[in-house]
């Protein structure tokens, strides 16, 4: 055993006496994990990049890559505590793991998929998201899991009879390392309206559904096949033998570890952020880009530009989400790495953002009257069932490369402002909002770009860049730590955060206007994004 100092040494033994939790998220583009120890802090990553396909005009994964991308996720984040700690990682206090959320997963009694995997990012439910929309009085955008169930009945789909169990990607993976079929509620409320009162399933609505599809003759219940809801804090079962060999081939990982409810990557948003508590919110900047925020009451009117979901707890929380965040600027980015290694230069990866955000930074205040649309698939808030990235500029704009990145920044703020003025117009005002995803890895960038988006002040931890995975291992943590009564929120706020700091910035006056200029070419133009459509299938 080779020696270590003091802080890895502590590390070790908490490692080695399963003082530990394990978050594993499964995100649009990576799979990633996080294990932390007794302080909360991470003490080891793993991760694995995959992407999804198109198939038959749907977006999916395989569920065989899905497999394989969690363990090599897992097998990269043990091969790390055997490196920096000297020590075989066998066993964690506590797991669990996240996803993004919504989607289709259909299942017969045997367990067989009937279907390939329904991800968010599809819009092709749009005839059941109005229809339900209107039945249930309540919002029901184009991902939720009801709404691709019900398009299926709509298009007749012949896998409807065998119809057993639906579930979420963190579901699907909490089942597959458990055998438990449950979801946490915050996932859960991305599937079916949740009753705030019960933190289960509105029974009502439930009745409603039921009765709209009474005359096919199913053989099974909407409330059959949904799975059970569970809060944080929540029992929702242990490693099983096959659980614990299909996370690590190996066989090291021994079974037996309790896993928290299964949740989805807004929840784990929020966790990380701390912003799980009345008035809060948080915005998360990835593949897709959202913004939470807790209600302390129902909204007044229906919205589909909002949808209701909760926090892990069960509470209320007003969502803004859009299909469509930093793929289209990645891309961009990516292009100028070709660019560099045209030249001879093989430019870091991280380097590469860096350097490219900042001159951003550097920007005319409203892009220099350039524009954006960083729609690679359809945006329900602005009514596209298909995207076309754009980029236009007119002959007296200012085109260079701090305006252009300046505005592909902007672009993926776009949508998320249009949404948020709704919440705005409901009197959902929130003072500060946290922020975590990529688009905050390089300092004070994105940051600042949304503080002017938003006209809100935006704060970000020392772990925005760690997000989901740490925000789902705080969830694990939270199983084995909550004393009794005590909330996810006061968990967070006197154990996980108190001694954290957060760097806030507050745009100023020329940088909101800049922005407004921006949104007013922003949507003065979504009637060309939408000709691009049409014309460019």
């Amino acid at each position: 055993m080779r020696h270590l100092n003091d802080e890895a040494s502590r590390a070790r033994a908490a490692i080695d006496a399963g003082d530990s939790a394990l978050g594993i998220e499964l995100g649009s583009t990576r799979i990633k994990a996080a294990l932390i120890g007794p302080t909360h802090a991470p003490l080891a990553t793993g991760s694995h990049a995959w992407s999804s396909k198109l198939v038959d005009g749907l977006w999916t994964y395989d569920l065989d890559r899905i497999t394989e991308g969690v363990q090599h996720c897992y097998a990269e984040l043990a091969d790390e505590v055997s490196d920096r700690y000297d020590v075989a990682l066998n066993t964690v206090g506590a797991m669990g793991c996240s996803a993004m959320m919504h989607g289709y997963l259909a299942f017969d009694n045997a367990g067989e998929l009937l279907v390939p995997f329904r991800t968010w990012r599809n819009t092709n439910t749009d005839a059941a998201s109005r229809a339900l929309t209107d039945l249930f009085e309540h919002n029901i955008p184009h991902r939720w899991t009801v709404a691709h169930l019900y398009q299926a009945i709509l298009d007749d789909e012949e896998h409807l009879p065998r119809l057993a169990h639906v579930t979420t990607l963190a579901g699907y993976v909490h089942w597959r390392l458990t055998g438990q079929r449950v979801l946490g509620v915050g996932d859960a409320s991305g599937m079916f309206p949740i009753d705030a009162k019960t933190g289960h399933f509105d029974e009502t609505l439930m009745s409603r559904f039921q009765e709209l599809i009474a005359e096919r003759g199913y053989p099974w219940r909407l409330s059959e096949v949904l799975p059970p809801v569970l809060s944080a804090g929540q029992d929702a079962g242990v490693l099983s033998e096959d659980g614990a060999l299909l996370l690590d081939p190996s066989g090291a990982l021994l079974p037996g570890i309790p896993l928290c409810p299964p949740e989805g990557d807004a929840g784990t948003g929020m966790v990380a952020t701390n912003s799980v508590d009345v008035g809060s919110g948080n915005v998360s900047a990835g593949t897709s880009i959202f913004a939470m925020v807790v209600l302390d009451r129902p909204l007044r009117t229906v919205h589909r530009e909002i949808d209701v979901v909760t926090t892990p707890a069960g509470d209320l929380v007003g969502m803004v989400h859009c299909n469509n965040g930093t793929g289209d600027l990645d891309a961009w980015i990516n292009l100028f790495g070709e660019f560099a290694t045209a030249l001879g230069v093989e430019p870091d990866a991280t380097r590469l953002f860096q350097v490219l955000y900042t001159a951003g930074l550097s920007g005319e205040p409203d892009g220099g009257g350039l524009l954006a649309y960083n729609y690679v698939s359809g945006e329900p808030i602005v009514a596209l069932d298909e995207g076309r990235p754009l980029f236009v500029r007119s002959p007296d704009s200012r085109f260079t490369l701090a305006n252009f990145v300046r505005t592909h920044l902007y672009a993926t703020l776009g949508t998320l402002r249009m949404g948020m003025d709704v919440l705005h117009e409901e009197g959902v005002h929130p003072r500060n909002l946290f922020a975590h995803g990529g688009l905050f890895k390089t300092k004070d960038v994105g940051q600042r770009i949304l503080a002017a988006a938003l006209d809100t002040p935006i704060s970000v931890g020392e772990l925005a860049g760690e997000g989901g995975p740490w925000g789902m291992a705080l969830l694990a943590a939270y199983l084995l730590e909550q004393e009794d009564n005590e909330s996810l929120n006061e968990y967070l706020r006197n154990k996980v955060f108190s001694g954290n700091t957060f760097e806030t910035i507050t745009a100023n006056s020329s940088e909101v206007e800049g922005f407004e200029s921006f949104m007013t070419r922003y949507r003065r133009g979504l009637s060309v994004e939408a000709q691009a459509v049409e014309q460019l299938p």
